[in-house]
């Protein structure tokens, strides 16, 4: 960017020196604002802003966070469950389970945990069939990047074509101007009549109404391009124009049957759908499992604590107490006597003498269940055939949409050469109308006749070159080559 100086030789500024610099400084930052599009730049930020692309991204992201947990399910579990309360009037003494009637305050705890044996390989089925979901999403992604590539494609240059047909209506307006300044010069001298001077004013008129169509359709084109790109619409941009016309070398002549093998294994849409047709069998699978028994292995510890249990202690006396006589004779049997002392069970020692551990199997045999696992099993096969006629469906549509696309270049490619020959003999003509006229040979029916002929003629092989190329471009698409201009 060139530095803009104002140079005031009084060292004041002017309110005309003020203006002349703000217009100046503005007509330069406009400029700089303005980004330059090119057709990979435009593909760039498309795929890197579109908001369909970000949203299957974030499908994908859940995917991979099911996949993930469909792996952990392999683990064992480990769940705790402490518990305290509060008992009043009769009830059981968690503790020594007899029953009192006072208040108990308790506290409980277990700790368990349980595997999956065996479950006729659910968790290994769940598995796989979540990482086909997750390369369905990726494939849904890569369609959603081709479509979008395509369309983006599509709409540079349907702007490149709109743009060549605004720049040639203007020049029709020129043409017609300057012919509309002859009539009426002639006519102020009396070489044409008042029906030459207004067929040249009609023909100013309808050329430029045809200036208008095209700019409003420029605007719509370059609006479109700029949604894709997730843009503000107020956004200056200006497309960078590839020579166009150096794309003579367009390879118009292709084998549909050859086209369709190449493309058939790269195409996003039947990969999608053979994704999820392998998607749909696997599921088949999972829902089977429910068939098996599952056989679970489980273990858990715990303990409790109860304000009601006492510790009961016995305590010597120091004195003796009779516990028996001897069979057959008079003689007395003694021990030390004790005396029971009730004492606050601990909860540290209450806690510790409380504690279990458990260890075990467990094996659940499906009998009846309302025939749900069956319904479930028979809903996957359909699934899979559906999923398996949307397969072939789709290869079909990738074959007619390649017949057509082969069908269509050919003839884009005849029309482009016809339409090339048909603007060349109407330029020929129009010159040689242009002539006469000049001379008066030609009245200004025939000339504006021979002028809105040319300027059909010139639309209609612009048209035609984009049309053509734009094919060529489709194929590249369904080939997988890089497109580019």
């Amino acid at each position: 960017m060139k530095r803009t100086i104002l140079q005031l030789n009084t060292g004041k500024l002017t309110a005309a020196g003020l203006l002349c610099f703000l217009v100046i400084t503005a007509g330069v930052f406009n400029a700089s604002a303005q980004q330059v599009i090119t057709l990979q730049k435009a593909v760039d930020l498309t795929l890197q802003n579109n908001l369909q692309i970000k949203q299957a991204q974030f499908t994908e992201a859940v995917d991979v966070e099911n996949l993930k947990q469909a792996k952990y399910n392999r683990l064992p579990n480990l769940t705790s469950n402490p518990q305290a309360s509060f008992n009043f009037g009769r009830s059981v003494d968690p503790s020594t389970n007899q029953f009192v009637n006072q208040s108990i305050f308790g506290l409980s705890g277990t700790v368990t945990s349980q595997v999956l044996l065996y479950q006729g390989g659910l968790l290994r089925n769940e598995i796989l069939e979540n990482k086909l979901l997750l390369d369905v999403d990726k494939s849904q992604t890569a369609k959603i990047r081709n479509d979008l590539t395509l369309n983006v494609i599509t709409t540079y240059l349907s702007v490149l074509s709109n743009q060549d047909l605004l720049k040639a209506a203007q020049q029709q307006v020129d043409i017609s101007k300057q012919t509309l300044d002859k009539v009426q010069k002639n006519f102020d001298v009396g070489n044409n009549t008042l029906a030459d001077l207004s067929q040249a004013k009609a023909t100013v008129s309808t050329n430029e109404l045809n200036v208008t169509t095209a700019q409003n359709n420029l605007d719509i084109s370059v609006l479109t391009l700029k949604q894709f790109m997730e843009m503000d619409p107020a956004t200056q941009i200006t497309i960078e124009r590839p020579d166009i016309s150096k794309l003579t070398d367009v390879k118009s002549q292709y084998d549909a049957q050859e086209v369709y093998k190449q493309a058939v294994g790269i195409n996003p849409d039947v990969h999608l759908a053979e994704i999820q047709k392998q998607a749909a069998n696997q599921n088949i699978a999972v829902a089977k499992s429910n068939y098996y028994p599952s056989l679970v292995l489980f273990g858990s510890i715990g303990s409790n604590y109860s304000d009601a249990r006492k510790l009961t202690t016995l305590v010597p006396t120091g004195g003796v107490e009779t516990i028996g006589i001897v069979s057959g004779t008079s003689t007395t049997v003694v021990a030390p006597a004790y005396q029971q002392v009730v004492k606050p069970y601990p909860f540290s020692s209450q806690f510790g003498d409380n504690f279990n551990q458990a260890v075990g199997v467990s094996l659940q045999i499906p009998v009846f269940g309302r025939f749900a696992t069956r319904t479930t099993v028979r809903k996957a096969k359909l699934n899979y055939q559906i999923a398996d006629v949307s397969a072939q469906l789709a290869k079909n549509n990738l074959n007619k949409t390649i017949a057509q696309a082969v069908v269509d270049l050919r003839a884009a490619d005849k029309k482009y050469i016809s339409m090339q020959q048909t603007y060349q003999s109407n330029k020929d003509a129009f010159n040689v109308t242009q002539q006469r006229y000049n001379v008066g040979l030609v009245n200004s029916l025939d000339f504006n006749t021979a002028q809105i002929n040319l300027n059909a003629a010139e639309l209609n092989m612009i048209q035609a070159r984009y049309e053509l190329i734009f094919r060529s471009k489709v194929i590249d698409y369904y080939l997988g080559n890089p497109i580019t201009l």
